[in-house]
């Protein structure tokens, strides 16, 4: 029997793309001590307190601290059938009437029964105190992991009474459109890309009432609006300004549009996927080997996972009802990325709330099925971590903090990611270059100063600006840049500094004086921009260096798909160029970069990427398979996969059909 689980199951018992607060483990089942707990927890659920579409009960498994214990202790045959009927029968009890979904799972070859209970249409609902005749009924929510009794806090049954009647906007019936609008394809690619198996279930009207898309009104199904916003073929039809605006400007003082993308006419994930991929592709990064240090330090302009966070919380987070028809809009300053949406965030978070210095409050979330879509594909975060880590992955990366700020009136939201200040620096080095090229020496010189009392520990300032003093003729200002830098930055690599201010020196004809600043050069093993020195030198041919300079890269690579990628071509270039000629040794060397690029082809395919990239990557593990001799149906399968992510590429095709008439003719 097929799963009716909109969600992994894998993925729900180890909480992944669903908050712990929404599932809750049951390790048995037993009438008496678990029944009334059950009732009362999915009384909660169905409430949806805080608009993130219920949750889970999972019966048969424990937990502990906080987590599933695996494999699942399981429930027998007649305690499966029992509890189906005992829960179905004593949900009637819940006023009103409430029924969630059951379905029995099997893991690990033991069976498990997992209830889901989505948001009610017709919430608040009560349920009983105990499974006794004539228990009194309550109001019952889920605050964080435990279900509250919200009547004996009278704060929190107002609350919930303000909720009557108030379905969030993405869980209305949309009665303006048709599920002929929904396209089923896109449907049963989400269900594929989520591992949920229910994507197995032939009958359309069937899928789209279990994933709740769409429901029976007057004996016909009419779509929800968060089916249309995920998979119909242009939601702004229905939601003007559902799209995503991106606008670059220049460096200039007038603000220039050096260029505009526009987001639209796809569902709002593929939005949000192909603006990300847009917005990393405009990413500058930089790799630089530390002395006395294993890894190599490397920072981006924008990390790329406070980007995904950020446009996420946009696209979650904005109102898609007709009365907010603004798009998300993402402009791209020199400096700075600020990503902004419409209208500002609920009631209930303030401008203190965003700084880092007090923690999100939990109060309802504006979208409830789009934010629980979203972290099924691992585009979004759990509720109130996003903004979160978007400030640690900025520290981490070295850049400053972010800033998030909406208006008075709660109109806007905007969240600005400052750029990186060693990318800002090469912005600042790029205005220097255009002043020269008009002429303007003192400008640039004034510019340079500027920015480098600004950033004193840029490296590429601190090269630029010596240079400018020494060809001044003021090495002491070279100097007094050198030490100026390495109070600021002690944990740098000075070695082009040195070499600067000591080759100036010599140019001088004081040996003594460079030989002392020759002397302070700590050991040469990196180089400044290795990924880039090494697709350079792998364009240029020279496929020694470039193996080494992605070796110098070290454990970042691994991290970097493109790196990878381009680091396992140049193997299969290298193991061409030590082909056997009759040597015995050299067929080590051969199989040895072949097995070394084969194993980082498979991890390319398995990373995240454009399509492009990935039908290259099946295309390049065909091509390492079939020079190591392995069976003819795993080269065909790369060659297949390309060709499904590229069928326009004639050099996939043309590869698959060799690899099959070389079959013919061994047959």
């Amino acid at each position: 029997m097929s799963s009716i689980l909109p969600i992994n199951l894998s993925d729900l018992l180890h909480l992944s793309g669903v908050e712990s607060a929404r599932v809750e483990f049951k390790a048995s089942w037993d009438e008496k001590t678990t029944g009334a707990q059950v009732i009362r927890t999915i009384c909660a659920f169905a409430n949806d307190f805080q608009n993130i579409n219920g949750g889970y009960l999972i019966i048969g498994v424990g937990e502990e601290n906080g987590a599933a214990v695996m494999p699942p202790k399981g429930l027998a045959p007649n305690e499966m059938e029992s509890a189906q009927q005992w829960i179905r029968g004593h949900c009637n009890t819940i006023d009103p009437v409430y029924q969630p979904i059951l379905s029995p799972e099997v893991v690990d070859g033991r069976h498990i029964l997992v209830v889901w209970a989505p948001g009610s249409q017709i919430r608040p609902h009560q349920a009983p105190e105990s499974s006794e005749k004539g228990a009194s009924r309550k109001y019952y929510i889920r605050l964080g992991s435990s279900t509250v009794d919200a009547d004996s806090q009278a704060d929190l049954k107002t609350q919930l009474m303000q909720l009557t009647a108030r379905v969030p906007f993405d869980d209305r019936r949309a009665l303006q459109a048709s599920v002929l609008d929904i396209r089923e394809t896109k449907v049963r690619e989400f269900l594929h890309d989520i591992g949920s198996g229910l994507v197995d279930e032939p009958d359309t009207r069937t899928l789209y009432r279990n994933l709740r898309i769409a429901e029976p009104v007057n004996g016909h199904d009419a779509p929800r609006n968060v089916g249309l916003l995920f998979f119909s073929q242009n939601p702004e039809q229905w939601f003007p300004g559902a799209r995503i605006e991106v606008v670059q400007f220049s460096g200039d003082t007038a603000g220039n549009v050096l260029e505009e993308k526009i987001f639209t006419q796809r569902p709002i994930h593929e939005q949000l996927r192909e603006c990300l991929s847009y917005l990393e592709n405009l990413s500058v990064r930089q790799i630089q080997k530390l002395p006395n240090r294993a890894e190599a330090a490397h920072w981006v302009s924008y990390p790329s996972l406070a980007l995904r966070e950020a446009l996420g919380n946009a696209v979650y987070h904005r109102s898609y009802e007709r009365g907010d028809p603004e798009p998300i809009k993402v402009y791209l300053f020199p400096d700075r990325v600020e990503i902004t949406s419409y209208p500002g965030p609920v009631p209930g978070i303030e401008p203190q709330h965003l700084d880092g210095t007090v923690p999100l409050p939990s109060v309802p979330a504006r979208n409830r099925r789009i934010g629980e879509l979203l972290k099924e594909l691992k585009l979004a975060e759990a509720r109130g971590t996003g903004i979160p880590k978007v400030r640690r992955v900025m520290q981490q990366n070295g850049s400053p903090p972010p800033r998030f700020d909406f208006d008075a009136t709660r109109s806007y939201f905007r969240a600005t990611l400052p750029a990186h200040p060693e990318y800002q620096a090469i912005l600042t080095l790029q205005d220097v270059a255009s002043l020269k090229a008009v002429g303007d020496s003192v400008g640039a010189l004034r510019r340079l100063r500027d920015a480098y009392a600004l950033n004193p520990s840029s490296l590429g300032l601190a090269v630029e600006l010596a240079r400018e003093e020494i060809e001044r003729a003021d090495l002491h200002a070279a100097e007094s840049v050198h030490d100026q830098f390495s109070a600021a930055n002690p944990v740098a690599n000075p070695a082009s500094l040195i070499s600067l201010i000591a080759g100036a020196y010599l140019d001088k004809g004081h040996s003594n004086e460079a030989i002392k600043w020759l002397d302070r050069l700590p050991m040469l093993d990196a180089v400044d921009d290795a990924f880039d020195a090494a697709i350079q030198e792998k364009r240029a041919g020279r496929m020694e260096r470039a193996h080494r300079y992605f070796q110098i890269a070290g454990e970042a690579v691994m991290r970097d798909v493109k790196a990878l990628h381009e680091f396992a071509q140049v193997k299969m270039k290298l193991a061409e160029k030590a082909k056997p000629r009759g040597n015995q040794g050299k067929w080590v060397t051969y199989n040895r970069l072949l097995d070394e690029a084969r194993e980082m082809l498979q991890r390319v395919v398995q990373m995240e990427a454009p399509r492009t990239r990935h039908a290259w990557a099946w295309f390049d593990l065909g091509r390492v398979r079939k020079l190591r001799r392995l069976p003819l149906q795993e080269v065909r399968h790369a060659f297949e996969q390309a060709i499904k992510l590229d069928p326009g590429e004639p050099r996939f095709k043309e590869a698959l059909e060799r690899s099959r008439a070389e079959r013919s003719e061994k047959t």
